[in-house]
């Protein structure tokens, strides 16, 4: 019973694993989307 209970939960820290690489990814995505911006708004503002 106990070795199924440790498998459930390696698999779960896997998918945990999983999910947080993925959230990384998308923070990452948009923060260079938010400094794309800025960085167009500066130009704008500045010309």
């Amino acid at each position: 019973m106990s070795e199924n209970l440790n498998s459930n939960n390696l698999e779960n820290d896997e998918f945990n694993v999983i999910n947080e690489d993925s959230d990384y990814t998308d923070l990452i995505t948009r923060l260079n989307e938010i400094k794309s911006t800025i960085a167009l708004l500066e130009k704008t503002i500045f010309k």
